[in-house]
């Protein structure tokens, strides 16, 4: 399959729980109205975005490739919206039992929106 590359970034990236901590109140709805699997979260495969990314074409639904992370790097989703004091950043949507996790000048590139 030959990929078709819209857009290349480099991006901060961190990881978030499906938690009210690290959400809001409806920890298992993203912000574009899907439902995250409280038994395996990181199964999906969605990231949330910082909104000046949305502007750029990362938006709900669009495929990302994201590079530079190790094992999380791969084909993500974008489902979620992140805090609005966040820039040039995503957030990988994780199993709770990975604690910590942050990568600076990493790579995405969008590959479909």
């Amino acid at each position: 399959m030959i990929e078709s590359i819209l857009k290349i970034l480099l991006v901060t990236a961190t990881i978030y729980h499906a938690t009210p901590e690290q959400t809001d109140d409806t920890p298992f709805i993203t912000a574009s109205g899907m439902y995250i699997n409280p038994e395996c979260p990181q199964c999906h495969r969605w990231i949330a975005v910082s909104r000046d990314l949305e502007e750029l074409g990362f938006v709900f639904g669009a495929k990302v490739k994201v590079t530079g992370t190790g094992y999380l790097d791969g084909i993500w989703t974008v489902q979620d919206r992140m805090n609005p004091r966040w820039t040039q950043r995503i957030d990988f949507l994780v199993n709770q039992d990975i604690k910590g996790g942050r990568w600076d000048n990493i790579k995405i590139e969008l590959l479909s929106y």
